[in-house]
């Protein structure tokens, strides 16, 4: 049993196939103004001494809507061990917004929200810490073209449940 005469279904098949290619035409287009104004960065940390190991990755990327303002959203993994006391993964995002009052300098805030897992040896007798860790960081830097150097504070900071050793912390960016 045939479900279409010979070359009806070529002729129902064309106006969806010129529908769908104009659709990617105009997705295409699109996308060559949506690209060209993404920029990507983040950051690596690596820290060790005296059995203590600590390493980071932060992968990040923004939207510039123009020369000073831009939005954009990072992730965040951490690995912490102090052998013999301690063990910790950290993992996270942000929402990041940048404001360049004149080109050398830019004012940023960001929102992270961290998920802390600790684990401490058992013959510490501590309880593992299993929590959410929100920072709300407010900061102000130099920038050269794709790099700003500068500090910023946590307004959510808390001494206890902190990530961070102080709630005034400085920061490099760069964005390609």
């Amino acid at each position: 049993m045939k479900l279409f005469k010979q070359g009806t279904c070529t002729k129902c098949l064309i106006p969806f196939f010129m529908l769908f290619f104009v659709q990617v035409g105009m997705a295409q287009e699109q996308q060559s103004t949506f690209w060209p104004h993404v920029r990507f960065g983040g950051g690596l940390g690596l820290s060790f001494g005296n059995e203590f190991f600590s390493g980071t990755v932060a992968p990040s990327a923004i939207y510039e809507f123009n020369e000073q303002f831009a939005l954009g959203l990072g992730a965040n993994f951490t690995y912490n061990k102090q052998k013999n006391l301690y063990e910790t993964i950290i993992v996270g995002g942000s929402v990041l917004g940048l404001y360049s009052v004149i080109p050398q300098l830019q004012f940023s805030a960001e929102f992270e929200q961290l998920n802390v897992s600790r684990t401490y040896e058992s013959d510490l007798r501590i309880p593992s810490d299993y929590y959410w860790y929100p920072a709300l960081f407010v900061g102000a830097g130099y920038r050269n073209g794709n790099f700003t150097i500068g500090i910023r504070y946590d307004l959510l900071y808390d001494e206890e449940k902190s990530i961070y050793a102080n709630a005034w912390m400085p920061f490099a960016r760069v964005y390609f």
